[in-house]
């Protein structure tokens, strides 16, 4: 009878001493990696983005040079960059701004190349587009219906911004 109190209590502590480091490995486990592995992870995240936002300051001019072409109007007065710098789901670098202090009607976006440092689209607002519009290239009834479908005050902005009146 003494022995089997013996084995039975010998039981007893493994089962607890298994218990008790099953409990504690588990709650080990569930504890966030101290070795700086999510870090890691963090830093590299930034760097990447840090590098991309740095490519998108070096592309500004190239911006710039682009919306300028296509302004045979001279429209543009000056040329506004957001902060934000996305990477697109095909890796391109998309930049947005707006020209003229106007972000809601006259804004832009350009899609950047970074291997071969180039534009690589450029999208803008159909109130932009309209501003780099040659109407030399159009019957000058399109130009008239266009101007017909504007308000007054519009057409009238319009011709400015065109600099077709003063």
């Amino acid at each position: 009878m003494k022995n089997t109190i013996k084995i039975l209590m010998v039981l007893v502590i493994i089962i607890i001493i298994s218990i008790s480091s099953l409990f504690f490995q588990n709650k080990k486990l569930s504890k966030p990696n101290d070795s700086g592995g999510k870090n890691i992870v963090q830093e590299k995240e930034k760097s990447e983005q840090h590098k991309v936002e740095e490519f998108a300051k070096k592309m500004r001019p190239k911006i710039e040079k682009d919306l300028h072409e296509m302004d045979i109007h001279h429209f543009i007065k000056d040329i506004t960059f957001e902060n934000e710098v996305t990477v697109s789901p095909m890796g391109f670098i998309v930049v947005r701004g707006y020209v003229n202090d106007d972000p809601k009607k006259y804004n832009f976006s350009a899609s950047l190349k970074y291997r071969s440092n180039e534009v690589g689209s450029m999208s803008y607002s159909s109130e932009l587009g309209d501003r780099f519009e040659n109407w030399d290239d159009f019957d000058p009834q399109v130009k008239e219906d266009f101007l017909n479908s504007l308000s007054e005050k519009e057409r009238e902005q319009y011709l400015k911004d065109i600099g077709e009146k003063e």
